[in-house]
């Protein structure tokens, strides 16, 4: 076997083992966390947040980043599934016997989504206000649990998820520092 024929066998069995952690009297909870709309209430906390510590100007501003960061994040995370085409937990029939199955999404699963564009928002709000806002580093406990829902749900491996949460970290770290690089002169920072 490979080292990366192994890395498959090792993430596949941390996955079955996390998703088999979950119960029937867990299930409508963790439902609820990895349905994106559930996190409306935080997205308008963020803003206003945002809109709070950072006045009308900036705000509309890094608005903007956020709104270009979510939509690049989501169009690299499908390039990227339709380039490696990886079969989702859920849909591998090997693993169908061994695995709790909640949601049955067909398309591919390399890397997760939700966590790449939930870290890179978290990143980037998390830069933005960490200076204005005492509890801004509580702000990850939401892509933490966004992103193990998935797990739970039975739709990623362990190795979607860190890759995701990681290139999410990037790009929100990314579009911060650009769009503060490039917004200087406008913001007066």
């Amino acid at each position: 076997m490979t080292g990366f024929q192994n890395l498959i066998q090792q993430d596949r069995a941390l996955f079955i083992f996390l998703n088999g952690l979950g119960n029937e009297r867990w299930d409508s909870i963790w439902l609820l966390i990895t349905n994106q709309f559930v996190w409306i209430p935080l997205y308008i906390f963020f803003l206003i947040l945002m809109y709070k510590k950072l006045g009308q100007k900036k705000f509309l501003y890094f608005l903007l980043l956020i709104i270009l960061l979510i939509t690049f994040s989501d169009q690299i995370t499908n390039f990227v599934k339709h380039t490696v085409e990886r079969t989702r937990p859920n849909n591998n029939s090997g693993l169908k016997d061994f695995i709790r199955i909640i949601l049955h999404p067909t398309g591919f699963g390399f890397y997760s989504g939700h966590a790449s564009t939930s870290m890179a928002v978290t990143t980037f709000m998390y830069l933005l206000l960490k200076n204005h806002f005492q509890y801004a580093l509580l702000f990850f406990i939401w892509p933490i649990l966004f992103a193990y829902s998935r797990i739970y749900v039975g739709v990623h491996y362990p190795s979607d998820i860190v890759v995701g949460l990681t290139i999410g970290f990037a790009l929100g770290f990314f579009f911060y520092k650009t769009g503060f690089y490039f917004l200087k002169p406008e913001i007066g920072q």
